[in-house]
C-alpha cells in the first residue's frame, strides 16, 4: 500500500486521478491552518487511515478522500470545523466523478464524526477509521502542538498562563477520564496514549517539555 504520510505517491487501490485531485485541490488548503493542522498533519492522518483501512472491508478510496478532507473546515471555524468539513465534502461537485451520492454522504459523515470532543460515536467504520487516524498520539508532539495552539489562539497569555492552559487541556483531553476515545483496536494509539499519560502525571517532565517548546516558539 502506498505511504501517503510522506508523499503524494499512489498505488492501487486509489486511482491516480483521485490522488491528483487531492494533491492539487485539497492538501494545499492546509498550508493556511495553524501549525498543528498543516500539510504534515493531513499526510499523517491519510497514512494512518490507509493503514487502518487494510484491516476492514471498506472502500480505500473513500477512506483516502475522507481523511484528506477531514479538517478542511478549519478555513471557516475551529469550533465547528468538523461540521464545515462535512458540508464542504457534500458541496464538492468534483467528487461526483468517482463517487455516488451515498458514498459522498458517508465520507462527509466521517469528517463530521472525527472530532475527539464529538458528542456522539462515529456513525460508520469510515468515521471510526478517520477519527482514530486523527488522534496522532505522539506524546512530545501532542505537548508541542498544545503549546503552539496556545500561541496562535491566546497570544495575550504569559509563560505561566500558557503553562496553566497546557496542563488544563492535556488533563481534559488525554488524562484518565478525559474525553478522548479510541475506536480501532488495530491502532497503536493505546500504547502511545499510556506513554502520554505518564508524562502528564510527571509534572517535572511535563514542565521541561513545555519550557522547551515555549522557548522554541518565542524565537
Amino acid at each position: 500500500m502506498a505511504d501517503f504520510s510522506r508523499t503524494g505517491s499512489y498505488s492501487p487501490p486509489v486511482r491516480k486521478e483521485i490522488v491528483d485531485y487531492v494533491e492539487s485541490a485539497v492538501i494545499p488548503a492546509y498550508a493556511g491552518f495553524d501549525k498543528g493542522h498543516r500539510e504534515d498533519h493531513v499526510r499523517y492522518v491519510i497514512g494512518q487511515a490507509m493503514a487502518l483501512a487494510g484491516h476492514y472491508d471498506v472502500d480505500p478510496e473513500m477512506v483516502y478522500v475522507a481523511a484528506a478532507c477531514h479538517d478542511l473546515g478549519l478555513a471557516e471555524d475551529r469550533a465547528t470545523h468538523h461540521l464545515v468539513s462535512g458540508r464542504m465534502i457534500r458541496a464538492d461537485a468534483a467528487l461526483r466523478r468517482w463517487f455516488s451520492e451515498d458514498q459522498v454522504e458517508t465520507m462527509a459523515q466521517a469528517a463530521e464524526d472525527h472530532r475527539a470532543s464529538s458528542d456522539h460515536d462515529p456513525r460508520t467504520i469510515y468515521g471510526r477509521i478517520v477519527a482514530e487516524a486523527d488522534r496522532q498520539i505522539v506524546p512530545e508532539t501532542v505537548v508541542r502542538r498544545t503549546v503552539q495552539y496556545g500561541f496562535s489562539h491566546y497570544p495575550e497569555l504569559d509563560r505561566e498562563g500558557h503553562w496553566r492552559r497546557t496542563c488544563e487541556h492535556l488533563l481534559e483531553k488525554y488524562a484518565e477520564g478525559g474525553y478522548l476515545r479510541l475506536w480501532v483496536p488495530e491502532s497503536s494509539n493505546a500504547e502511545r496514549l499510556a506513554e502520554l499519560r505518564a508524562i502528564i502525571r510527571d509534572k517535572a517532565r511535563l514542565r521541561a517539555l513545555f519550557d522547551r517548546f515555549f522557548d522554541e516558539e518565542m524565537r
